[in-house]
């Protein structure tokens, strides 16, 4: 049996951290995950997401029978007699019978969540490959590097956070420096970012994807600093003149005085009207972002 945990649990560290926490407008879960076809996040039913970590034919396996699970309870008795706790006892129950008597277990983890009318509603589960269920209050990190990832959590973590703040502290506590003491930096293909909206009246999961993701991350990581040497480029650029310009008639850099023999004639229009062109410090850039509606 501990031959058995110790391969379990080296199968499931080779994989990358999730992670899932509660926000004020739901529950969030973020997975690094370059494939846009093989889902570690998935919905299972009306208002409960499922997570997983390890091996994607055996998690996928169970994902399906725990569709099936919920569908099933849902017909025989009612919609609301589904809940997270009760595919948690299921799973439970099906990865400890595989654990005892496979000669191989599962190399998965599991976080069934399921969100409610209200936060203390919201509900986290997670089901390690021996069985073992642990009900979670406010976020878990799990697979990978789950306790180091759930110390950076720990730290950002806190009660009512809008969707932009619940996105950027998993960021941060995913991007945190692992053993070798480099940070890890996400783009949005890498990412699978999907919430359990409390807002929606029948089906909660959506992924989130395209534009709103660039917008999350564009939000989550921190300004550049160079924005007033840009303000400054752009006003010299627009045509207007220093507040400490040299008056007109001179010539800059020249010790020749103006001449003062009597009034002269312009030698050009563009000496007497007033300057054209975009106003000091405008832009002709647009929003920056690559066009599509929030989903």
């Amino acid at each position: 049996m501990r031959d058995k945990a110790d391969y379990a649990r080296k199968g499931i560290a080779r994989g990358r951290s999730c992670v899932a926490l509660q926000y004020a407008g739901g529950i969030l879960l973020v997975a690094p995950n370059p494939s846009s076809a093989l889902h570690k996040i998935s919905e299972i039913y009306d208002r409960i997401g499922f997570a997983a970590v390890g091996r994607y034919n055996e998690y996928e396996n169970l994902r399906k029978a725990g569709v099936t699970y919920a569908d099933i309870t849902g017909y025989q008795f009612d919609r609301h007699d589904v809940t997270a706790r009760g595919i948690a006892n299921w799973y439970a129950q099906t990865l400890g019978t595989i654990f005892t008597e496979s000669p191989k277990p599962f190399e998965v983890e599991i976080v069934v969540a399921e969100v409610g009318v209200s936060p203390s509603d919201d509900q986290i589960y997670r089901i390690t490959f021996d069985g073992s269920v642990t009900d979670e209050p406010g976020f878990v990190a799990f697979g990978g590097q789950a306790d180091q990832v759930s110390a950076a959590l720990k730290e950002r973590y806190s009660d009512d956070m809008s969707l932009s703040e619940a996105f950027a502290a998993a960021l941060s506590a995913l991007s945190a420096p692992g053993n070798n003491g480099e940070r890890t930096e996400f783009a949005a293909a890498q990412l699978e970012v999907a919430i359990l909206d409390r807002a929606r009246d029948h089906r909660t999961f959506r992924r989130i994807r395209a534009a709103r993701l660039e917008e999350l991350l564009a939000e989550a990581r921190p300004a550049p600093t160079d924005e007033p040497a840009a303000d400054e480029s752009s006003a010299e650029s627009s045509g207007s003149a220093p507040s400490g310009s040299a008056p007109s008639g001179s010539v800059p850099g020249s010790s020749t005085p103006p001449s003062s023999s009597g009034p002269s004639s312009p030698s050009s229009p563009s000496d007497t009207e007033p300057p054209t062109g975009p106003a000091p410090g405008g832009s002709d850039r647009g929003t920056g972002l690559d066009g599509g509606s929030p989903l």
